[in-house]
């Protein structure tokens, strides 16, 4: 299916979220959407899906116009839209989320549940989508709740499929099976638009790229016409660095010990299992690992926010297990939090107030009884240009950010007083490449100026860039922790997957040495 987006123009109070834009995909073709946190590509992307109406412009399928009140009109249309933020029910089976507002009925006006699943079977097979359609979505990886959000799109008889951030909880086996299926879907004439921040999936899997900043197209390439250093510089508007600069870590005392620690998910089932480690001063330990493989509920422990049923947690020594995050604050941890709007930030806030969540009863910011206005107002329209976030004024409520820089004011404000231990969870999730370089150095700095830091990805890249050391978690436990010079993306991926072969046969290789050492 052709789409076209001509002259699409769309406002917000104080932004020019599109300004003129121009977007043509041809059947057949996957056509990557780039830029930055901000750039408008989400907001284009809702206006094609009928979320949003366009204040100018026009869209066109097979070069026909068309008007799009409602994302039904889009579905209807053949436009489907896969969310980064799965849109599935988890109490419902696959069928039944596949077949959801369009229900087939048999005999009598009857539910005909058979009929959807014996389609959605056909579809599975058609496509390489392989899932048990009798499965509570509940149940499944991310990567097969993935499959069903295509499938369901597919169910629907989309010829334009869009796919925001489709990698973002993927592992690296998972986003080759992505990639496997993309290309069956191009192979049956259907468009595919791809967003994402990750260059090398932009060049591995697009026919075409189109680069946004500032609402506005800055150009079109071809992926065999770029490499991602053009890429980078198109979407920031200057040079950028793709690579981490560090030193060799200097490890001093440790500053955050955890031991045999046990702790429970929301349905009091066990997320962690005996899980110990320890952190020094000036290294980074980045934990690996598919999302929900208790790496939330880990985090959530360590820094107050979840209960631990069993084992303990110091800070420099003193044991601060079960400690409220307040208390950890002031014993100086800092914590950038997964769930950016659930625990990162109060939307409804302004910016500002946002910006000194933690510290407002704290001096400056405090006077007794009185927030000291003046001074969290300019320490907002600091962090505000020192972390770059795009924002129309610091007195709009969060709630009006892009999501990634909602996660700049997160960054900004724990940055600003991490003092002995830096936790950080997914600390670049939906940043574009050049905020990417910016906190990867932040992070950096702050290991060298000799705080122990913790970072969570499911990123291999950003784990590999920035770990000294890496732990990787799979259902509860860390199965490894490997020094950086001796993992690689292989051993990470098994290990990421359940599977110890790899640490397993170095450890069996590595014995005949410690024997005969010893003897």
């Amino acid at each position: 299916m052709k789409v076209e987006l001509r002259g699409i123009g769309k406002r917000f109070p104080g932004v020019v979220a599109n300004s003129s834009v121009d977007l043509s995909v041809a059947a057949g073709e996957v056509h990557a959407l780039l830029g930055e946190n901000g750039a408008g590509k989400s907001t284009l992307m809702n206006i094609l899906f009928g979320l949003y109406a366009p204040d100018e412009g026009e869209i066109l399928i097979n070069d026909r116009a068309v008007t799009f009140d409602s994302p039904a009109d889009a579905i209807k249309a053949g436009v489907g839209m896969v969310h980064q933020h799965f849109m599935l029910v988890p109490v419902f089976t696959v069928t039944e989320n596949i077949m959801l507002g369009v229900e087939p009925a048999g005999n009598f006006g009857l539910l005909d549940r058979q009929r959807a699943r014996f389609r959605l079977q056909e579809l599975s097979e058609k496509y390489g989508l392989r899932v048990d359609p009798d499965s509570l979505v509940e149940d499944l990886p991310v990567g097969v709740q993935q499959r069903v959000e295509i499938l369901k799109a597919l169910y629907r008889e989309a010829d334009c499929l869009i796919l925001d951030e489709p990698t973002a909880v993927l592992t690296p086996n998972e986003i080759e099976d992505l990639f496997r299926v993309i290309e069956t879907l191009k192979a049956t004439g259907r468009s595919v638009i791809f967003i994402t921040h990750k260059l090398k999936e932009v060049l591995a899997v697009a026919d075409r790229i189109t680069v946004l900043r500032r609402g506005s197209v800055v150009g079109t390439t071809s992926t065999a016409e770029t490499t991602e250093k053009q890429l980078a510089e198109m979407m920031v508007g200057r040079q950028v660095e793709l690579t981490v600069e560090k030193t060799t870590a200097t490890n001093g005392d440790v500053v955050l010990e955890v031991n045999d620690l046990e702790v429970l998910d929301d349905r009091m089932q066990a997320a962690v299992d005996r899980v110990t480690f320890e952190v020094r001063s000036g290294e980074i330990l980045a934990i690996a690992g598919v999302q929900g493989n208790g790496q939330t509920e880990l985090v959530e422990a360590i820094t107050g926010m979840r209960r631990v049923e069993a084992g303990v947690v110091r800070l420099q020594g003193n044991e601060v297990t079960g400690a409220s995050p307040r208390t950890l604050f002031r014993r100086g941890m800092a914590h950038v939090p997964e769930d950016r709007q659930g625990d990162g930030l109060v939307v409804s806030f302004p910016i500002k107030d946002n910006l000194v969540l933690n510290s407002y009863t704290e001096s400056p910011y405090s006077r007794g009884l009185l927030i000291n206005r003046a001074t969290v107002q300019s320490n907002a329209e600091r962090l505000v240009e020192q972390f770059d976030i795009r924002t129309p004024s610091i007195d709009v409520p969060a709630s009006v950010l892009s999501g990634g820089n909602q996660q700049k004011c997160i960054v900004a404000r724990e940055f600003c007083h991490c003092d002995k231990l830096l936790i950080a969870s997914q600390p670049t999730r939906g940043l574009d490449v050049g905020s990417i370089q910016f906190i990867h150095a932040q992070i950096v700095a702050k290991r060298d100026e000799g705080a122990a830091v913790v970072i969570v990805s499911s990123e291999l890249d950003e784990i590999l860039a920035l770990g000294d050391r890496i732990a990787v978690m799979y259902n509860g436990k860390i199965l490894d922790i490997l020094d950086r010079q001796e993992a690689t993306r292989e051993k990470l991926g098994l290990l990421m997957a359940g599977s110890t072969a790899a640490t397993d046969k170095a450890s069996v290789e590595r014995t005949p040495d410690k024997a005969s050492a010893s003897e």
